[in-house]
């Protein structure tokens, strides 16, 4: 797919903390917002968008993001906008070289970017891919799962498995309380997708691991939470702390989605065929 690239000068354009963002993603994962992307129409959704630096700071790649809309019109703006979910982000200082990008992509015309909106073609954007690994920030855990070797200690006594398979065992004893439908707006893969959705769900830690101590234990009933793709970006959407699952209800209720809700025959069976995941006690 193409990729397209999204130019920062921040003597221009300084509406966002860049430190502070960067720790919002090493904390949650993701910064959402929009971004202008001039007359470029043709950006696909779900397209890698590459961050790079201009002005005094230095030129040079310093983020990486991904897509999340078509291209629209903002009232009063000339320029097209495209949202944008941003996943990492280098230092200042620590931005890829323009010669080192040349060097590796040599198809990009790096040192012309004087806007966002230009693509690059996916056998470049691969390279660049490949010098992001060797040379962007190291892969930030993932905020919504168990970290590794927490679960407790007598629940693990029960189970023969290394400190790394307690990640799906603890899932799985989440699920077995909660049920595979979502905490917050009670939708379920299972029933909308059949076969293909059996027991397929996000499961979100309420809280983010980096504000966990050393000697944390992990109880999956309590500290872990079934959620839909979309309530799960909510959740984490522009907030440092995650939102409840009572605030998320909130939201969505205030939306005029969730005035009320019975589940159907299916729905039950669904959440009891869930709590028979783990087996008889």
């Amino acid at each position: 797919m193409t990729a397209v690239i999204l130019a920062w000068n921040p003597d221009r354009w300084h509406d966002w903390d860049y430190e502070a963002v960067r720790k919002q993603v090493t904390e949650t994962g993701q910064f959402l917002r929009s971004w202008s992307v001039g007359g470029n129409q043709d950006i696909p959704f779900g397209a890698d968008a590459w961050l790079l630096l201009q002005g005094r700071p230095g030129r040079g790649l310093i983020g990486h993001g991904r897509i999340l809309s078509e291209p629209y019109a903002v009232e009063g703006e000339a320029s097209l906008s495209v949202d944008v979910a941003f996943d990492a982000f280098l230092p200042f200082g620590e931005q890829i070289a323009p010669e080192i990008l040349l060097d590796a992509a040599p198809g990009v015309a790096w040192e012309g970017v004087s806007g966002s909106g230009l693509t690059i073609e996916p056998s470049e954007e691969l390279k660049v891919r490949l010098l992001w690994s060797e040379l962007g920030p190291p892969p930030i855990a993932d905020p919504t799962l168990p970290a590794p070797g927490t679960y407790p200690g007598e629940a693990v006594s029960r189970v023969e498995v290394n400190r790394y398979e307690r990640h799906p065992e603890a899932r799985r004893a989440c699920l077995a309380h909660h049920g595979t439908a979502c905490a917050a707006c009670g939708f379920s893969f299972e029933i909308t997708y059949g076969e293909i959705g059996k027991d397929f769900i996000h499961v979100h830690h309420i809280v983010p691991i980096p504000r966990l101590g050393a000697d944390y234990e992990l109880d999956p009933v309590t500290d872990l939470v079934p959620l839909c793709a979309n309530c799960h970006a909510m959740a984490h959407h522009g907030v440092s702390i995650p939102r409840t699952v009572a605030e998320l209800r909130r939201i969505i209720s205030g939306a005029g989605f969730l005035a009320g809700q019975t589940l159907t025959p299916e729905e039950l069976e669904a959440q009891n065929e869930a709590r028979r995941i783990l087996g008889p006690p």
